[in-house]
Order: structure tokens, then C-alpha cells, then sequence
């Protein structure tokens, strides 16, 4: 990860999870300058709660900060979520752990065609991948918690285990699952989306 200091607010940057969804550029194009030759990101053009915003409306995690005016640091949701994209990735929103790594927010693949798996590098468009972003809903009773801790392991040329308190909810914000453990698809063939029905193992996925 890069980080460009400033003053106030060190912004850091991942390219392996961004996901180009322009939230940065979008949200203020001083501070994250489009197609710009050498350093692209200006701590300084903005106030710093600007660049707190931004930075956790970005929805692959790749926009982190660290305050240094004193401000509070980015905090895990008190809900955690795993938000289905329309024929797209899954948008997770937890107190992560991945692959030995702490985050809050990250977009994981479920088309099975990124090269960059467990994250989405957009593939999904080019592979025409179609999955409803608002599945039938589900009646589910309410979790006695539901923050912490959310473990994420990528199981080998399988799908997505969670472990940890998480709401499974639509693109249009409707809860579909509330779970402690669950499986995901990542092989993009699921008939039974977002969760996985073991059609991994007939299609070959791998990764």
C-alpha cells in the first residue's frame, strides 16, 4: 500500500483492491486527481473530515487514512454487511480478517473470473457474469450481536467461508441472511446465489 503524506491526514492507497468505482475522483478531484502523470493524491487540497468521508464511502477498502489532528480513526461498523452488486462483486463491510490482514471494507470477487481473487478486478463485465443483486428475501432471526470480528477464508477452488457475526443484504438494502457461518459463491455458476450449491467442484473452479 502507498501512502502520501499531509499535514493533517496520511491518505493511504491499494492498488490490488481498487476497483475503479471513481468514489475518489468523484468526491473530490483536487484531492484525487484523474489521470495525472506521478502523485495523484493531495492531502492538502481538502479539509480533512472531506477526505474522511471520501475515503470510507470507498467501497473496495483501497482509500484508507490515518488522522493525525486528532480526530478519531476509522472505526468497524456497529452492523456487519456483505452487500451483493448487480451482476457484480460482493461489498463487504466489517471488522475484516483476511489473509492476515486487518481492514474494514472490501469488494471480493463472486463472478470467479478476476486475476486478482479473493478480490474483484472488474472482470465481471467482461465475462458477461449475471447475478441478481436482490435475491428473494428470507425471513431470519435477528443475531444476538451483530458486529465483531468477521474471519473470511477463500477455501481452496471453493467458495467464501464467513465466520462472524454478518448481514447478507440486497443492493437496495434488504437483509437476505443474517448468519454466523456461511458460504458464498466465488465460481460465478451458483444456482442458489449468493451462496455457494457445490457447483464449483462440476465447473473446475480454481482459485
Amino acid at each position: 500500500m502507498a501512502v502520501v503524506e499531509g499535514e493533517k491526514i496520511d491518505v493511504g492507497f491499494s492498488g490490488r483492491r481498487c476497483i475503479h468505482s471513481r468514489n475518489c475522483v468523484l468526491g473530490d478531484p483536487h484531492v484525487f486527481v484523474p489521470n495525472a502523470p506521478g502523485q495523484w493524491i493531495h492531502p492538502e487540497a481538502a479539509s480533512v473530515e472531506k477526505i474522511v468521508a471520501i475515503a470510507e464511502s470507498c467501497p473496495s477498502g483501497a482509500i484508507t487514512y490515518v488522522r493525525k489532528d486528532g480526530g478519531p480513526q476509522e472505526q468497524p461498523p456497529v452492523v456487519n454487511t456483505v452487500r451483493l452488486r448487480e451482476n457484480g462483486p460482493l461489498a463487504l463491510h466489517a471488522e475484516i480478517i483476511l489473509g492476515g490482514e486487518n481492514f474494514y471494507r472490501a469488494t471480493l470477487c463472486r463472478c470467479g473470473a478476476s486475476e486478482n481473487k479473493p478480490f474483484c478486478d472488474g472482470s465481471h463485465t467482461k465475462s458477461g457474469f449475471s447475478a441478481t443483486g436482490e435475491p428473494p428475501l428470507k425471513a431470519t432471526p435477528a443475531l444476538d450481536a451483530r458486529d465483531g470480528p468477521l474471519i473470511v477464508t477463500p477455501t481452496k477452488n471453493g467458495p467464501l467461508k464467513l465466520e462472524g457475526n454478518v448481514e447478507i443484504v440486497t443492493g437496495t438494502g434488504h437483509t437476505v441472511g443474517r448468519t454466523q457461518r456461511t458460504f458464498l459463491c466465488r465460481c460465478g455458476h451458483s444456482a442458489n446465489k449468493p451462496f455457494c450449491d457445490g457447483t464449483h467442484k462440476k465447473v473446475g473452479f480454481v482459485g
